[in-house]
């Protein structure tokens, strides 16, 4: 049955996506003109690249690339071992207090990060990882809506399949390399999507627990390149804006069909 869409829904979706793309197109705006035209929208303004190479030299965001790329690919290696491992666990194997290991991995899911800063920072003083990447990513080695997300799919799996690799001989190990994982690679791409995009954006985390250049993020890097007393104009400030977030800008422009489709058959059954 198809749905056709009222006119006042579609003039709200449009308005919706202007006030979401405007912070973006003003950041663009900025970033390729020069300072004196940051807040003068003329169709005359000269066009300019120097304040991508300006806020470039100004900050080492090298380095804060690297470290972000280390952090991310850190948390997610962590993330899809630990949680298809969980996952695989809860949906094929019965176990005594399974339910209530679940109930607890669920109620992960109402807790937010933040209320374990403390704690958090506690554990990583005690194994003596402050500033450093490997302290960023530990609290997050673990997801609980990994476990969830997984789970759901691989109790989706049609149990004939586990009994034909059974009847080949395959073990509890195997079964789960060659039957479930293959078939849960949706569920895997977008849950690695929203794993990337989220830890490429953390900001509260990292700058608790990094002091230096060695350890810090794109994120903190340019909070501390955009603070009031480091005295960069504003068009500097947008272009190194732009360049933290291009990589997972350009990557959904490319992505984005993958990304939907993931999406739909990762959708909980």
């Amino acid at each position: 049955m198809n749905h056709k869409t009222h006119p006042l829904e579609a003039i709200v979706a449009w308005l919706l996506a202007l006030l979401w793309l405007a912070p973006l197109a003003y950041a663009f705006w900025s970033a390729l003109h020069p300072a004196a035209y940051a807040t003068s929208f003329s169709l005359s303004a000269p066009w300019t690249l120097e304040n991508f190479a300006r806020a470039w030299h100004q900050a080492p965001f090298a380095r804060y690339y690297l470290n972000t790329i280390l952090l991310v690919c850190m948390v997610l290696a962590g993330q899809l071992v630990l949680c298809t491992l969980a996952a695989y666990s809860f949906a094929r194997f019965e176990f005594k207090g399974s339910g209530i290991a679940f109930a607890l991995v669920l109620l992960q899911l109402m807790i937010m990060p933040d209320v374990l800063i403390v704690e958090n920072y506690r554990v990583v003083g005690a194994f003596d990882l402050l500033d450093t990447i490997p302290a960023v990513a530990l609290p997050y080695m673990a997801s609980a809506f990994g476990i969830f997300l997984l789970r759901q799919t691989f109790k989706s799996i049609p149990n004939e399949l586990v009994d034909a690799a059974r009847v080949e001989g395959a073990g509890p190990l195997q079964i789960l390399w060659r039957v479930y994982i293959p078939l849960a690679r949706h569920t895997y791409v977008a849950f690695a999507l929203v794993s990337v995009s989220y830890h490429w954006n953390n900001f509260l985390w990292p700058l608790i627990v990094t002091n230096s250049v060695e350890s810090r993020p794109l994120t903190v890097g340019l909070a501390v390149f955009g603070a009031p007393e480091t005295g960069v104009d504003w068009s500097i400030i947008t272009a190194a804006t732009v360049m933290t977030m291009a990589p997972l800008l350009i990557a959904f422009l490319l992505f984005q069909r993958q990304f939907v489709q993931s999406f739909m058959r990762a959708g909980i059954r």
